[in-house]
């Protein structure tokens, strides 16, 4: 048996604006009832959490203009935090995990806010911590330009210090709310933190009650040698974005070998992999379906470049489709993502139209198809679950939460109910 999750790729944001299947565009952008009715429907499917993807920049690299950033709305992204508690509200078992960037956030804030969602949330909140990587993101908080990559992981860690000590600074036992006395809590177990280190400082204690998790889950997906560090000393489900079988394999025994030296079990942090499944009634309409996205994707050069500007902060304009892959060895952004960019071809146009970020196996076919397939692949690989990577329409949701997820539950590869009333419990339940 295996998690599954669904990561938002633009948050609580803009899907495929204005487009085939997209349902009620104008009335759904910045307003919570698509996403309420996808985490209600991911509920009914069993799934562990959805994450919600966040930026804060609206850039303009690409060309130099913010055409390419609003024309189909792509970029625009509301802030995930508030959606949290409302999607909490309608359901009862499901995590529900909002980006922070750990670069940004005032560990105090993050640590306060975080602490008052488990309770708002009975202890169904996640962070995806993220360090961030466009320069003009950097420059909205102050910063001339951005940290540079492994040194965003080493501030990341101490932030994550910081945190926990403060989500730490009242001791188990410290509420008492004895009524009867008149006491809400004991003063002896509540503690100052005086964390002082080389990026932050923080007295402590929290003004907050624990919640019911202490420790909200933390989720990463840091594929760089720092990233992956990052993830196996503090994440407890770690997404990842690998190419096969034998990929996953080897990203998950390296996530375990590197948590082991951190002194930490690898069952105690969940691996889940991307994927992006087409589905049909045939297998034959699963394949035609997938040749229309390949097409889709063909006809849609510009906007990648575009998402390639974004995690580069390199106007990829200036860049010939049809000489090699440009080289960015010293770029200061998403080092894995353009890694596995400039492995799938040897000309930009090549690389573009053979990548496949959000699947680390092609799924195509029927429910009862790919949900056979996602069975095998998971035993070769050792890994932990799944994590659906496509864009939040209603048709995405139905298809995968009343078509794939029942054909995975006859075959006994994902739970048929939940058995803990934590989205922590939940995740380590197997």
């Amino acid at each position: 048996m295996f998690h599954m999750g669904w990561f938002l790729g633009t948050g609580f944001g803009v899907y495929q604006w204005n487009g085939l299947w997209s349902g009620n565009a104008t009335q759904d952008v910045g307003r919570p009832g698509l996403f309420v009715d996808m985490a209600v429907s991911l509920e009914r499917a069993g799934f562990d959490y959805m994450m919600m993807e966040d930026s804060s920049v609206l850039p303009n690299i690409y060309k130099g203009t913010f055409e390419s950033s609003v024309y189909n709305g792509g970029t625009i992204r509301f802030d995930p935090v508030p959606l949290v508690p409302l999607l909490a509200a309608a359901t009862k078992h499901i995590g529900i995990v909002a980006t922070v960037a750990t670069t940004f956030y005032p560990p105090f804030l993050a640590a306060r806010l975080f602490s008052t969602l488990d309770n708002v949330t009975e202890g169904r909140v996640g962070l995806n911590l993220v360090t961030a990587s466009p320069h003009q993101a950097a420059q909205n908080y102050g910063l001339t330009a951005h940290v540079e990559h492994d040194e965003r992981y080493v501030m990341a860690d101490e932030w994550v210090q910081v945190v926990t000590a403060l989500w730490d600074s009242w001791e188990p036992d410290a509420v008492r709310m004895d009524e009867e006395k008149g006491l809400f809590a004991d003063h002896t177990k509540i503690h100052t933190v005086d964390f002082e280190g080389k990026y932050f400082r923080s007295r402590g204690p929290l003004n907050t009650i624990p919640g019911p998790q202490r420790h909200p889950v933390i989720c990463q997906a840091g594929g760089s040698p720092a990233g992956r560090d990052f993830g196996a000393k503090n994440a407890d489900t770690i997404i990842a974005a690998v190419r096969g079988v034998e990929e996953m394999k080897a990203y998950r025994d390296d996530i375990s070998a590197r948590m082991e030296r951190f002194g930490r079990n690898p069952s105690d942090a969940k691996v889940l992999f991307l994927i992006a499944p087409v589905l049909g009634e045939t297998r034959e309409e699963a394949e035609a379906r997938q040749e229309r996205q390949r097409q889709a994707k063909a006809d849609n050069i510009e906007a990648i470049l575009a998402g390639m500007s974004y995690f580069t902060s390199t106007d990829y304009s200036k860049f010939d489709l049809d000489e090699p892959f440009p080289d960015l060895s010293g770029n200061n952004g998403h080092q894995s993502t353009m890694n596995d960019y400039r492995r799938s071809g040897t000309t930009l146009r090549e690389s573009i139209l053979n990548h496949t970020v959000q699947e680390s196996i092609e799924l195509v076919g029927t429910p009862d198809d790919v949900a056979a397939q996602m069975g095998e692949a998971m035993v070769e690989a050792g890994g932990d679950g799944f994590l659906v990577a496509m864009p939040v329409t209603r048709r995405n949701i139905t298809e995968i939460a009343d078509g794939l997820a029942p054909a995975l539950r006859k075959r006994g590869l994902i739970r048929s109910s939940y058995e803990h009333p934590t989205f922590r419990q939940n995740l380590l339940a197997f």
